[in-house]
C-alpha cells in the first residue's frame, strides 16, 4: 500500500486507527440493532400467536 504525497506515516497510522474506531463502532450499532430486531420479531410473533384467539383467558366461569 502506498502513503499519499505528503501524507507521513504516523498521520497515515492516526487516520487508519480513526477509521478502525469508525468501523468498530458501526459493527457494534449493527450488532444491537439486529439484537433489537430479534427481539421485536419474536414479541410479534407472539402477539400474532395470541391474536388467534382473542377472548382466550378473559373469562372466568364461577359456581357459587
Amino acid at each position: 500500500m502506498e502513503i499519499a504525497d505528503g501524507m507521513d506515516i504516523a498521520a497515515y497510522s492516526v487516520a487508519h486507527s480513526q477509521n478502525q474506531v469508525l468501523q468498530d463502532m458501526g459493527i457494534g450499532i449493527l450488532a444491537k440493532t439486529l439484537d433489537m430486531a430479534e427481539v421485536q420479531g419474536a414479541e410479534f410473533t407472539k402477539m400474532m400467536e395470541l391474536s388467534v384467539n382473542p377472548g382466550l383467558g378473559s373469562n372466568i366461569d364461577v359456581l357459587l
